[in-house]
């Protein structure tokens, strides 16, 4: 039987598109060579589902678009002396079905279930909707 596994879902801030956080990592990733991680205050308490198969779902403009799958947790520490989570993620990015998503802090844990599909590598070409449009299609549950 598999083991469960919980996402996690954060917003994006600073980038209105998927592109706009693939060009940043990128660039971080010439400068660096180090994969993407994203530094939280929190730490997870439910890191080992995470680690089982979980992905963190990013939210641009009020929209679930893209995902990363959650390789590693690591300690971060502070200039303050706080130890942060730095959540260490695949480099691929995945486009998602769009599925809107209202502001929050932080970060909020995602079911499985509840997570968006994947997008199939043939849909992955289609010119994207603007996102008024696909949250439109959201809310009366055309995805």
């Amino acid at each position: 039987m598999p083991q469960p596994y919980v996402n996690l879902v954060k917003l994006c801030v600073g980038a209105d598109q998927v592109s706009d956080l693939t060009d940043w990592q990128s660039a971080r990733f010439a400068d660096t060579g180090t994969p993407p991680r994203h530094v939280t205050r929190m730490w997870p308490k439910r890191a080992d589902e995470l680690l089982n198969g979980g992905s963190l779902y990013w939210v641009f403009k009020g929209l679930i678009l893209a995902r990363q799958r959650i390789v590693a947790l690591d300690e971060v520490p502070g200039s303050d002396g706080i130890t942060r989570c730095g959540i260490v993620l695949e480099r691929d990015v995945v486009l998602t079905e769009s599925v809107p998503r209202r502001p929050f802090q932080g970060w909020r844990y995602l079911s499985a279930a509840d997570a968006p599909r994947d997008l199939t590598q043939a849909r992955a070409g289609d010119d994207t909707l603007p996102p008024s449009l696909s949250a439109a299609l959201a809310d009366i549950g055309v995805r």
